[in-house]
């Protein structure tokens, strides 16, 4: 089954709503405009309405009759990052901008939830969730603890993202973890400053800063086991503002990121054990904070058993790999797969060129996949509500 033909009547109308999301972005948690877009256009569908989740979270509720009930999963926020796309519907908000593609990511599950709202080919309740704040912020998290499985019930739950590299419109799925966990951590290193033409008065932070960095850089070669996945990237060093002066203080700021929980554990006793021996060795305190962010993303066999067969039904199994490497980025979706069974899958963005790649000032979501993505939804839905009608038809036939 290829892309579905209702689907395809109203790309232009999933076009248009990309377009007018991209050119007003919001981030984290002010996904208001947004929010405003997409339970309006759920409310002209006819679709029951939820909001206030995690602040600025929208869920739809779709239901036909009795049955299980699934849940679909969008974000919705933009990026920190300035556009450096000319286009017409590049961003009106300065400093802000859709370089993740959530944007499409958004347009696809609207357009498959007009799509079942006109048919109905399902028995059961689909749930239509627009998550905000999933870049850094854990908008995912904070809508589960909220209680979004509480009072909005699923027994399932799938997610989507595109993914740049790979050809437009072909699906990458895979059991098991398929993104990693993302911790944070800080290293404070405090020694004594001096002028820096008389070094051997002061406790230089930044030589010690220096050589911790370096250390750390054994933890992935030298402490975690060797096929154990890990990377431990410091990303910022803070210290000193004159050119003739040594700083008391510098700060290290850096990502942890791995697939098992025994490997976060083991990275982080390595990285004070590490940090605060260099420190010894070179007269200078210090202290590290380290924080688990985001769990890594572990798709359940059984949902993705499922996705990959609907996949296949709307790219052709040619266009959809089985057995991806999976990704060192993170995901808050992972949130919702340690409270529900379900799979989280890429659909590919095609090769782009300047934007290919992520979190890019020249990214934009590719709109030819729209309906590609939009018909994965619909059908995975039917498929998911409609195996479970059939079996249920069938207990009850063999119970009477």
């Amino acid at each position: 089954m290829p892309i579905i033909n209702r689907i395809a009547d109203f790309q232009d109308d999933m076009i248009a709503w990309r377009r007018d999301l991209h050119a007003h972005p919001e981030t984290a948690f002010e996904e208001h405009r947004t929010a405003g877009v997409v339970a309006a256009k759920l409310e002209e569908f006819g679709i029951e309405v939820h909001r206030g989740l995690a602040g600025t979270g929208v869920v739809g509720t779709l239901s036909n009759g009795d049955g299980p009930t699934i849940g679909l999963r969008a974000d919705m926020d933009a990026l920190h990052i300035p556009e450096a796309n000319a286009f017409d519907h590049r961003s009106t908000r300065e400093g802000k901008m859709h370089a993740c593609g959530h944007d499409g990511h958004t347009a696809m599950l609207l357009g498959a939830a007009r799509y079942l709202a006109e048919t109905r080919n399902f028995k059961g309740t689909v749930r239509f969730i627009f998550q905000p704040a999933e870049e850094t912020e854990g908008g995912g998290q904070l809508m589960v603890d909220e209680g979004l499985f509480d009072k909005l019930p699923v027994e399932s739950v799938f997610g989507m993202h595109n993914w740049p590299g790979r050809p437009a419109g072909h699906f990458a799925i895979r059991p098991g973890p398929i993104m990693a966990a993302a911790d944070t951590f800080d290293i404070t290193v405090k020694g004594k400053g001096s002028h820096a033409a008389m070094p051997h008065l002061s406790r230089d932070p930044v030589v010690a800063g220096a050589a911790i960095v370096t250390a750390l850089q054994t933890i992935a070669s030298r402490v975690t086991d060797p096929l154990d996945s890990v990377v431990v990237s410091v990303t910022q060093f803070h210290g000193g503002d004159a050119y003739n002066v040594i700083p008391a203080e510098v700060e290290l700021r850096g990502t942890a990121r791995s697939f098992r929980t025994g490997a976060q554990e083991t990275m982080e006793a390595a990285m004070v054990r590490l940090a605060e021996g260099v420190a010894a060795a070179h007269g200078v305190a210090v202290k590290v904070a380290y924080r688990r962010r985001y769990p890594s993303v572990v798709n359940h066999a059984a949902e993705t058993e499922v996705a990959r067969r609907v996949a296949a039904e709307i790219a052709g199994p040619e266009n959809v790999d089985g057995d991806p490497t999976p990704s060192m980025g993170a995901e808050d979706f992972s949130f919702m797969l340690n409270e529900r069974p379900g799979c989280y899958i890429w659909i590919g963005n095609g090769p782009g060129e300047g934007g290919c790649i992520l979190h890019n000032p020249h990214y934009d979501f590719n709109d030819e996949i729209l309906t590609t993505g939009a018909s994965y939804w619909a059908r995975l839905a039917e498929t998911v509500l409609g195996e479970a009608a059939q079996a249920e038809t069938v207990r009850e036939g063999t119970s009477r």
